[in-house]
């Protein structure tokens, strides 16, 4: 798989064809946890949502291939931007309807149950956490988007999984309350 991601890296699209089989089912696990936090009725399957990440991530040769964790991370990246891409979408074939909502019940706090959060509002908080702070906003798509532990998170970003749970409580505090804001 290094050889892999590696030869990816350089550009190699081949590479990431070869990938692909070997990480086909971990993605479409990320995918389904990703879609769990959709509204009954979403559109998008986990195979969709996958083979979407897949032609983007072919378009972007050299994304990013550093090890294991920074592939998924590139790739929980790539679902996301789907995700609200496909809600804007739909918001747009509504003429400006209601915005689709999602629960975040994986997001430990960031929203409970009984409020669900407009993907759209999540992604624009955290492009506002990302630019005040990109290090807990790097922390949030590892956890909530990819799945990953804390120390896998850590073993990630290269940083103590203590600093890792730090930003991951901050972050969490800083966008309950700019989701409840608006």
């Amino acid at each position: 798989m290094t050889a892999l991601l590696a030869a990816w890296e350089r550009g190699d699209r081949a590479a990431l064809d070869a990938l692909m089989p070997q990480v086909y089912g971990e993605l479409r696990a990320q995918a389904a946890r990703a879609l769990r936090a959709q509204p009954d009725g979403h559109t998008l399957q986990p195979t969709a949502l996958v083979h979407e990440a897949y032609v983007r991530l072919a378009g972007q040769a050299g994304a990013g291939g550093r090890n294991r964790e920074h592939f998924f991370a590139v790739a929980a990246l790539v679902m996301r931007a789907v995700l609200v891409d496909h809600a804007r979408a739909r918001r747009r074939a509504k003429r400006g309807g209601d915005r689709e909502r999602v629960t975040l019940g994986g997001a430990d706090g960031i929203a409970t149950p009984e409020r669900s959060v407009d993907v759209l509002e999540l992604d624009e908080a955290l492009q506002r956490l990302a630019a005040r702070d990109p290090a807990r906003a790097r922390v949030v798509e590892l956890r909530y988007f990819v799945g990953l532990s804390l120390e896998e998170t850590a073993r990630a970003l290269g940083i103590s999984e203590a600093t890792v749970s730090r930003h991951w409580t901050a972050a969490r505090l800083w966008l309950r309350r700019e989701l409840s804001a608006g």
